[in-house]
């Protein structure tokens, strides 16, 4: 589970303002020049040591197979943007929604057209899939703003004590939108945001046959998932959804929350896939961004890979199992660039197609 977040809801909205405002004026001041189209990023969240040579995170394997060789200097974001010649950029968030949203409104780059892959690892729900494996996310689902009572104390029938604001008792909605005080429309209230699911039902449609890296000890761990079938499987790609939550949440009841509250918040058509701690600020972030004209949202992919189980195995000890990625990560890594690659090289490759005809895969 990737656990490197450097910012919150206030940070995310502070800096897209700030930054929006200084490229105006960058632009204003600044003679007219036309800015380089930008095609593709592919973002990671962080990386360990060295961007290449050493041992991989998040970021490296991308780097390295892709030849993001070329350095790109971004006021603001320094050392986070490299590039490769077939016009693909890869961005780590070494300063969190701040390397971002310097790259966006830096004034010599264009980014209406840009197709985006937000990636990394993640705890993977046992319920749907196992270490190794790698998800499309149709949903990004919010689990920081809610109500919380200590579970020891909740009433007799609530299954825990997490709810969202404005509800009466956990898993349901919200019935007064005035909770949030200037909200008019329960709708406003949403924690999902919706990616575009015709593109990620294309990216599943065009890597869904790629061959996933395994590991020995991790098919050893999964023996120990009696009961978990779909975590005894090797790694398989899937779509699902991305839970992410600030809190590092750990164990069978917190999961079973994460389920229900996918469930609630997507009208019961998600799928609790993987959760982390950085997809949600992320992506309010990019909406803020594209609400000023400098991306398009239709345009956004997120593709996470399972590091380590968001529970332990029956009988297992929890706080031995939390965090416990081991050689989970190893695999997560390789794994979560296997399965984007293609995707990646589908839309470069054919430009001239993609540019202004976003693809799409029907239900």
């Amino acid at each position: 589970m990737s656990k490197h977040d450097r910012s919150g809801w206030h940070v995310a909205r502070v800096a897209s303002v700030l930054l929006a405002g200084a490229a105006c004026l960058s632009a204003c001041a600044a003679p007219a020049r036309a800015a380089e189209e930008v095609k593709f990023v592919v973002v990671a969240n962080w990386e360990n040591g060295a961007d290449r040579g050493d041992a991989p995170g998040e970021y490296q394997n991308w780097v390295e197979r892709e030849h993001l060789d070329e350095k790109v200097p971004v006021r603001g974001a320094p050392d986070v943007v490299r590039r490769n010649k077939a016009g693909l950029y890869g961005v780590v968030l070494r300063h969190g929604v701040t390397d971002l949203a310097a790259f966006v409104i830096d004034p010599r780059f264009d980014f209406h057209h840009t197709y985006w892959l937000f990636t990394g690892i993640s705890g993977v729900n046992p319920n749907a899939a196992s270490v190794g494996s790698v998800a499309w996310a149709r949903w990004v689902v919010d689990g920081d703003a809610l109500r919380e009572i200590d579970d020891r104390t909740i009433p007799k029938d609530w299954p825990y004590g997490l709810y969202a604001i404005g509800a009466s008792r956990p898993d349901t909605l919200p019935a007064n939108p005035n909770h949030y005080g200037s909200v008019t429309d329960v709708a406003e209230l949403s924690k999902a945001y919706t990616l575009n699911q015709g593109l990620a039902r294309w990216a599943y449609q065009i890597s869904r046959t790629v061959v996933l890296a395994d590991d020995p000890e991790v098919a050893a761990r999964r023996k120990a998932w009696v009961g978990f079938p779909a975590a005894q499987r090797p790694p398989s790609i899937l779509m699902g959804e991305t839970l992410g939550a600030e809190r590092y949440w750990h164990g069978a009841p917190r999961n079973l929350w994460a389920e229900n509250w996918v469930k609630l918040w997507t009208k019961g058509q998600g799928l609790f896939v993987m959760t982390n701690e950085e997809s949600q600020t992320y992506q309010r972030e990019m909406r803020t961004l594209a609400s000023l004209g400098f991306v398009d949202a239709n345009r956004i992919m997120l593709l996470r890979s399972g590091s380590n189980f968001s529970m332990p195995p029956p009988g297992g000890d929890v706080t031995q199992s939390m965090g416990d990625e081991g050689p989970g990560q190893a695999v997560a890594f390789d794994n979560n660039e296997r399965a984007g690659a293609p995707v990646v090289a589908e839309i470069l490759d054919h430009w001239g197609r993609y540019r202004d005809h976003i693809p799409s895969a029907p239900f």
